[in-house]
């Protein structure tokens, strides 16, 4: 493997590099293809059985028994093979088409990738450096403060307010201030006497209209009465001029 793709052992170790090739076919079947392919050399049946049953494609497939992938933490597994496979399909690239045998470009492309995940497992911990997480440990700081009794709450004295600085220091009354039952009680003696008065109006107004109705009653009767009386008187003296 050393002698066919150095880059490739480098990144990814003798036996899955050769598992690679001969799943391929060939180093140069294996160049063709892009690195999304290689991510998921070895998961074909996984990868149809998602695409029909419209699920979750799989992340990876031979690469997963890489040394890189199996070091990371489950949550960064996904991430690490996508970034493993693009470098290997560069790798591969370079070992099959290039003319010279050089192993720089697997060194640099295994030191980034460990740097990365680094990273990336700060940050599943939550121990990187951005403000965020800062902000967080001042917050968990002891903000703990003794807190005395305040005595001024015990005084039932209305309190006198304060004087102004630019009002003059005169010596005026002050006027304690009236509690709030005090006001209710009046405000309730005042709408019972308004009550009582609206009663009496309205009591003295029914009164004067059963006068009225009285009155007129009694004219109608008076009027009738004179009426009848006069009708006799008329009838009477009809057959005395016969």
């Amino acid at each position: 493997m050393l002698a066919v793709a150095p880059n490739l052992t480098i990144l990814v170790g003798e036996l899955v590099g050769a598992r690679l090739i001969a799943h391929a076919g060939s180093l140069l079947n294996l160049a063709k293809h892009p690195s999304s392919t290689v991510q998921i050399l070895g998961a074909e049946k996984a990868l149809f059985r998602a695409l029909k049953t419209k699920h979750d494609t799989p992340k990876y497939g031979l690469i997963y028994h890489a040394s890189m992938v199996g070091q990371s933490t489950p949550k960064i597994k996904g991430k690490v093979s996508r970034m493993l496979a693009a470098k290997c399909a560069l790798a591969i690239r370079v070992d099959a088409l290039g003319e010279e045998t050089n192993t720089e470009m697997g060194l640099e492309a295994r030191a980034k990738l460990e740097q990365r995940m680094k990273r990336l497992e700060d940050k599943a911990r939550g121990i990187s450096g951005s403000g965020k997480h800062r902000q967080n440990g001042r917050n968990m700081k002891n903000k703990s403060e003794v807190k005395t009794y305040n005595v001024g709450a015990d005084s039932t004295l209305p309190r006198v307010p304060k004087k102004r600085k630019f009002e003059d220091d005169s010596d005026e009354d002050v006027k304690p201030k009236v509690p709030k039952t005090e006001l209710i009680d009046g405000d309730v003696s005042s709408e019972k006497k308004k009550k009582k008065k609206k009663k009496k109006q309205e009591n003295g107004d029914l009164d004067d209209t059963m006068d009225t109705t009285v009155n007129t009653s009694q004219e109608l009767d008076a009027s009738s009465e004179k009426k009848k009386k006069k009708k006799k008187k008329k009838i009477k003296e009809e057959p005395s001029s016969d």
